[in-house]
C-alpha cells in the first residue's frame, strides 16, 4: 500500500518528467543544436544584415522564388553553378531590402507606381523591359507587344503572374539603386589642384640613369629571416595584411583516368558504329542518336579538326573519315557533299607594329619600321621569324597565325577588305594600316566558301566501373594508411606516382580549389572548417569529378586575430628583402665616382641602365620595374645631381637625373579633370556597396550550409 501512495504522490512528477521528454524528442534538434535556441544561439541563421537575423527558411524561399524564375525564363532547371549564381542574387537581395533601404529611407528615395509604370509602357522605358520584348528574329522592339502581354497577364499560369511580379519588383529596385548612384556620383569632384598634378605627372619628362643592384642577386639562404623580425613587421604594417577567416590544405589526387582497356573497348566500338553511319541512309539523324558531341552538319575547312582538315583532298561521297582521337574523345565522319556559304572563310598571319596611343612622329618612326620590315620578307626573310621577333601583339608566339576567320567583321575592316581581297595565297606586298598600326600580312590560305556536308559521330572514353573501383582502392588504402601530416608526408614520398598541391588561404564560401571545381569541391571547404578538424588531420577521400581527393589541413586563420602565420612567404619575402637591402647599401658604401665605376667597384648584379622620356604617372625603369619612390626620387633632383643608396621595390638604387624636361604651362585643366572625375565615378557602384555593407555589419554564414 504504502508504494502506490509513493506512486501517487509522484504521478505529477513523472507526468512532467514525460511531457518535457516528448518535447525535447520533438524539437530538440532545434533546441539543443550546435547554436542552441535555448542557450542564445541560432543554428538555423545563415547570416545577419544591420542587426537583422536571416534564418534558413527565410533565405530558401527566396532562393526557391529565383530558382523558379530561372526555370521560367531558360526553360531548364538550373544546374549547380547555377544555383551559386542563384544563391548569390538572393543575399544580394536581401543585402538590398534591408541594408539598402534604410540608406534609401533616410534620403527619401523612392520610385512611385507612376515611374513603373513609365519604365513598362511609357515614354522611358528600361533596357530590361526593352530586352525582353525585343523580336529575337527582327531584332525591333515593339512596345505594343508589352501591352498585348500585359492584358493578357491575369489568364496566364500563376507561376508566370508571380514571374512578372518578380520581374517588376526587380525593375523597381534596379531604379532605386540607379538613382542613389546617381547622387553619390554627383558628389564626386576633382579639384584645379588634382588635375594640375595630374598634367604634371603625365607630360613632365625626365631622362634619368640608374645602378641597380636586385635583391635576387643575393641567394636566399644566405639571409636567416627570424619570427621576432616578421612580428616587428606585420605590427608596423598592419593594414596591409588584414584578417580573414580562411584555411590552408594540402592533398593529393587520385584519378579515375580511362584505362587503356577502356579506350581499347570503346575504339571497338566506334568502329562498329562507323560501319553504321556508312550505311545508314539518314547518315545526320544516326550520328545524332549515337554521339556524345554535337558536331554541326556543315563545316567550313576551317572549322574541321586538324586530321579532317588535312583530309580533305581525299574526299569522296559517302566516305568515312576515322577514328581520329582528340583529347579523350574519338570522332568518325562521313563526308556528304558540298554546298556555297554566305560568308567566305580565310586564314593569314601577320606582323603588327603597333601606334595606337603614339605621337605622329613616333607613328612616322613605326611606319619605317615597319616597311623594312616588309622589305626584308620581300628579300627572302622569314616570316615567321620576324614576327616572333617584331610583332606587337600576342600571335608573335606563334610565328604570327591568326588561324581562320569569316569576312563578317570578325577583324577590323581594313584587315579584312585586304585578306579577303587577295586571289591567292602569299604576302601582301603593301602595308595596311588599322586603328591598331601598321600591319605585314601573309595569307596562308586564300579565301573560300565552300561548305562540307559532315555527319559527325564522337564518343568519350570514359572509365568503366572497374577503374573506378580500383582508383577508388587507392584512394582508401592510403587513407587507411595515413593520420597525420607526418604520415602523409611520408607517404607521398614514397608513392612516386603523387603530386602534392597546396591551396592556401581559402575562404569559406570558396566553389574553387586550385583545379578543384564542380559542387563537390564545398564538402572539402566544409571539412576544413569543421570545428572537429584540427591543423594535420588528414580527411577521408572526396570525390570531385574523375578523382578522389584526400587533403590534409595545414593553417587556419581568423580574421579576429591576425599571426605572422598566416601571411609568413609575403612577410618573410619582405623581411629578407629589407635585410639584402641593408647588405647592398652597406656593401656600396660611401659611393662615388661614376654609376659605371661604382658599378665596376660593387662587382656582379650591378646594373647601370639609361631611360628616356619616362614620366611619373606611367614611369617604367626597364630592369628595375615599376618603382614609384625611384621614380619620384628622380623627378626631384636637379640635373647632373644624383641620390644616395636607398631600397626600392626590386633592389637597391642610385637615381641619378640627366635632364628634366617641365609640363609646358597650360591654361585649362578641364580634360584632366574630366579624366580623375570619370575615373572615380566609375568605382562609386564598388564603393557604396562595401561602405553599406561595412555600415551594416554583414556576417554572411551561408557556408554552413551549402
Amino acid at each position: 500500500m504504502s508504494v502506490i501512495n509513493k506512486i501517487r504522490e509522484r504521478s505529477g512528477l513523472a507526468v512532467g518528467i514525460i511531457a518535457v521528454s516528448l518535447i525535447l524528442f520533438i524539437v530538440g534538434g532545434d533546441l539543443l543544436g550546435g547554436r542552441s535556441l535555448l542557450f542564445g544561439g541560432n543554428q538555423q541563421e545563415v547570416g545577419e544584415i544591420a542587426g537583422q537575423s536571416i534564418d534558413y527558411q527565410e533565405f530558401n524561399a527566396k532562393v526557391d522564388e529565383l530558382r523558379a524564375q530561372f526555370e521560367q525564363q531558360s526553360g531548364r532547371a538550373p544546374v549547380d553553378q547555377d544555383l551559386v549564381q542563384i544563391r548569390e542574387q538572393a543575399w544580394n537581395q536581401l543585402l538590398f531590402e534591408i541594408a539598402y533601404q534604410k540608406e534609401f529611407d533616410k534620403l527619401g528615395l523612392q520610385v512611385t507606381s507612376e515611374e513603373l509604370v513609365d519604365m513598362v509602357q511609357g515614354n522611358n522605358i528600361s533596357p530590361a523591359v526593352r530586352q525582353a520584348f525585343t523580336n529575337p528574329q527582327t531584332g525591333v522592339f515593339d512596345k505594343s507587344s508589352i501591352i498585348s502581354y500585359l492584358k493578357g497577364l491575369k489568364n496566364l499560369p500563376a507561376q508566370q503572374q508571380a514571374a512578372w511580379a518578380g520581374f517588376e519588383k526587380n525593375l523597381a529596385s534596379d531604379r532605386l539603386r540607379e538613382k542613389y548612384e546617381g547622387l553619390m556620383r554627383l558628389s564626386v569632384f576633382a579639384t584645379t589642384a588634382e588635375a594640375q598634378k595630374e598634367y604634371q605627372a603625365q607630360n613632365s619628362k625626365a631622362n634619368v640613369k640608374f645602378l641597380f643592384v636586385p635583391y635576387y642577386t643575393i641567394n636566399d639562404t644566405t639571409v636567416k629571416v627570424t619570427d621576432s623580425q616578421l612580428e616587428d613587421y606585420l605590427s608596423k604594417h598592419k593594414d596591409e595584411y588584414p584578417g580573414s577567416d580562411s584555411r590552408s590544405i594540402q592533398y593529393v589526387t587520385f584519378s579515375v583516368a580511362p584505362s587503356k582497356e577502356d579506350s581499347s573497348a570503346l575504339y571497338t566500338q566506334i568502329k562498329s558504329l562507323a560501319r553504321g553511319l556508312g550505311a545508314a541512309t539518314n547518315d545526320s539523324t544516326f550520328a545524332q542518336q549515337n554521339s556524345d558531341v554535337r558536331v554541326p552538319l556543315y563545316l567550313t575547312a576551317g572549322e574541321m579538326p586538324e586530321q579532317l582538315r588535312a583530309a580533305i583532298p581525299t574526299f569522296a561521297p559517302g566516305g568515312i573519315y576515322g577514328p581520329f582521337r582528340e583529347g579523350n574523345t574519338y570522332f568518325i565522319y562521313k563526308y556528304g557533299g558540298t554546298k556555297r556559304d554566305t560568308n567566305f572563310t580565310a586564314r593569314a598571319s601577320h606582323i603588327l607594329i603597333q601606334t595606337k596611343g603614339l605621337a605622329d612622329s613616333a607613328k612616322a618612326d613605326a611606319r619605317r619600321r615597319a616597311e623594312g620590315i616588309l622589305k626584308q620578307i620581300q628579300g627572302g626573310a622569314s616570316f615567321e621569324a620576324l614576327a616572333q621577333t617584331n610583332s606587337d601583339d600576342g600571335s608573335r608566339s606563334v610565328g604570327g597565325d591568326l588561324g581562320y576567320f569569316k569576312n563578317n567583321g570578325q577583324m577590323v575592316k581594313p584587315f579584312e577588305t585586304a585578306v579577303f581581297g587577295a586571289t591567292s595565297a602569299g604576302l601582301i606586298p603593301r602595308l595596311v594600316e588599322t586603328e591598331f598600326g601598321y600591319h605585314i600580312i601573309n595569307v596562308t590560305q586564300p579565301k573560300t566558301n565552300v561548305l562540307y556536308r559532315i555527319a559527325a559521330i564522337g564518343k568519350a572514353i570514359t572509365p568503366s566501373q572497374t577503374t573506378r573501383d580500383e582508383a577508388l582502392r587507392k584512394a582508401d588504402q592510403f587513407a587507411s594508411d595515413v593520420h597525420t601530416k607526418e604520415e602523409f608526408d611520408a607517404k607521398v614520398k614514397e608513392d612516386k606516382s603523387l603530386v602534392v598541391a597546396t591551396a592556401d588561404r581559402i575562404p569559406e564560401g570558396a566553389n574553387q580549389i586550385n583545379a578543384l571545381t564542380g559542387s563537390e569541391v564545398r564538402q572539402i571547404v566544409r571539412w576544413a572548417f569543421n570545428d572537429k578538424t584540427d591543423i594535420n588531420t588528414v580527411s577521408e577521400p572526396f570525390e570531385v569529378g574523375d578523382q578522389y581527393v584526400i587533403a590534409v589541413l595545414t593553417n587556419k586563420t581568423s580574421k579576429d586575430k591576425v599571426s605572422i602565420n598566416d601571411f609568413r612567404n609575403e612577410l618573410t619575402a619582405k623581411v629578407r628583402n629589407e635585410l639584402k637591402g641593408e647588405q647592398i647599401i652597406s656593401k656600396l658604401g660611401n659611393a662615388s665616382g661614376t654609376l659605371e665605376s661604382i658599378s665596376q667597384k660593387y662587382g656582379a648584379g650591378a646594373l647601370v641602365e639609361t631611360v628616356e622620356d619616362v614620366n611619373l604617372a606611367t614611369g617604367f625603369l626597364r630592369s628595375a620595374g615599376v618603382d614609384p619612390v625611384a621614380l619620384g626620387k628622380a623627378f626631384g633632383l636637379k640635373p647632373g645631381k644624383r641620390t644616395k643608396p636607398f631600397a626600392g621595390e626590386g633592389g637597391v638604387l642610385i637615381m641619378e637625373a640627366v635632364s628634366l624636361t617641365p609640363a609646358p604651362a597650360i591654361a585649362d585643366y578641364a580634360l584632366y579633370k574630366t579624366q580623375i572625375q570619370q575615373n572615380n565615378t566609375q568605382r562609386v557602384g564598388f564603393y557604396i556597396n562595401e561602405a553599406i555593407k561595412d555600415a551594416a555589419k554583414v556576417e554572411d554564414r551561408r557556408a554552413k550550409f551549402y
